[in-house]
């Protein structure tokens, strides 16, 4: 760019025309200053004007830019407790971890004040084809599906389609559980916060057939059949299949926030640049991708992509303001012994984990799926964000870099 280039010797020429006429206090300065300039030809003067003027839109209007850009270069990131972390010991560790955890590749993203101000890729998408990952490299996001989909799901509720307390069942029938009548009593906000009673999958159970736990409503349980079963309620509602769904998700998400990448139901694109999995660095062979919109697990993107998202959360953009509230207002409370408590969770949401700590409240939520695992979290006060998408299986390097990166152990 020819600005940065001349801005400096116009500057300073700006400089001395102004320092020419003010560098003084004495009138008797001013007045032959004045004088001298009173004597300049016609050209001369134009000449100075349009130097003049050229100098104070510099000084104006570029240089803002010109240091908004060079702020945007510094070497730093702020972390959640306002400390500076530098660039260098984020990739120093990030390839340490890497390499610890046996982690093929990777794509991660961190915001602040509501813009990316970190974004890298590092490693192999297919370590046997040795293909790096760029950014254009995709993966499975798996459970990050989750939020995303309650956020949709926000959407038609303000458009009256769904009501987030009325009986599911009172829309469309679930034969899967009818044999129990308290599946009736199953609600949106149930599912969406994890308190219907259904287990995560039915494959855990020995028939491999769905039941209730527990009274819906009144406990915990993570579910992924819930969500399952509120996409087929939604595409029963809208008069669509799985491809009609992915298609009113594009509409009424993915094109206004401008997601390229981030998709329920796959296309050839995604597909072609999609990473490998990976088990401790070994080759998962015989995965497949579905056509299934998988409210609960089937979420594909990369990390720049899927912040763009994230940044609609912390700018407050795609729903009202009624419904940004209830969708982070805390639904249950967790139980002492549940799992999600050794990382701080205490609270679900409609499709966010609210974790509490000393240095704030994130919403936050992880993915696993055969071969990726993947960690977004955000902080609304401080419009602070971090995601990060892996091909490696049940991995721990997405956790232990976010916890690096605010100085937890």
């Amino acid at each position: 760019m020819l600005i940065p280039f001349f801005s400096q010797p116009i500057i300073k020429l700006f400089s001395l025309i102004c320092f020419y006429f003010f560098d003084s206090n004495n009138p008797y300065i001013l007045v032959r200053k004045l004088t001298h300039i009173q004597s300049l030809d016609t050209i001369q003067m134009k000449s100075l004007v349009r130097i003049f003027l050229s100098g104070l839109f510099i000084t104006t209007v570029w240089n803002p830019i010109l240091c908004q850009e060079k702020n945007n270069e510094d070497n730093t990131i702020m972390n959640l407790l306002d400390q500076e972390v530098s660039v260098d010991s984020l990739e120093t560790t990030l390839e340490a971890l890497m390499k610890q955890h046996q982690v093929p590749g990777l794509s991660v993203a961190i915001i602040n004040e509501g813009k990316v101000i970190y974004k890298t890729v590092k490693g192999y998408s297919d370590i046997e084809a040795k293909q790096k990952v760029t950014n254009k490299t995709i993966f499975e996001g798996a459970s990050l599906s989750k939020p995303l989909f309650a956020y949709l799901v926000m959407k038609f509720v303000e458009d009256g389609k769904i009501d987030l307390d009325k009986p599911l069942h009172e829309y469309l029938p679930y034969e899967d559980i009818a044999g129990d009548e308290r599946y009736k009593k199953i609600t949106a906000r149930m599912v969406l916060s994890h308190t219907t009673g259904f287990p995560n999958w039915r494959t855990e159970a020995p028939d491999n057939k769905l039941s209730i736990k527990f009274e819906p409503g009144t406990s915990y349980e993570y579910s992924g059949e819930g969500y399952q079963y509120l996409a087929k309620v939604m595409a029963h509602i809208l008069n669509c299949d799985d491809e009609g769904l992915e298609a009113i998700y594009q509409k009424q998400v993915a094109q206004p926030l401008q997601l390229q990448y981030t998709k329920y139901v796959q296309d050839s694109n995604n597909l072609k640049n999609k990473s490998k999995p990976y088990d401790k660095g070994n080759r998962i062979k015989g995965e497949e991708v579905t056509g299934e919109f998988g409210s609960a697990y089937s979420i594909h993107s990369e990390a720049v992509d899927f912040s763009k998202w994230l940044i609609a959360l912390l700018e407050e953009k795609g729903l009202t303001k009624e419904s940004f509230n209830a969708l982070f207002r805390a639904q249950v409370q967790l139980p002492e012994d549940a799992e999600e408590r050794a990382q701080g969770v205490t609270n679900w949401t409609l499709g966010f984990a609210k974790v509490t700590l000393p240095m704030g409240t994130l919403y936050a939520h992880g993915g696993n799926n055969w071969g990726y695992t993947s960690l977004f979290a955000i902080n609304r006060e401080k419009k602070w964000g971090y995601v990060m998408f892996t091909n490696a299986n049940q991995s721990m390097l997405p956790l232990q870099f976010l916890m690096y990166l605010n100085g937890m152990k």
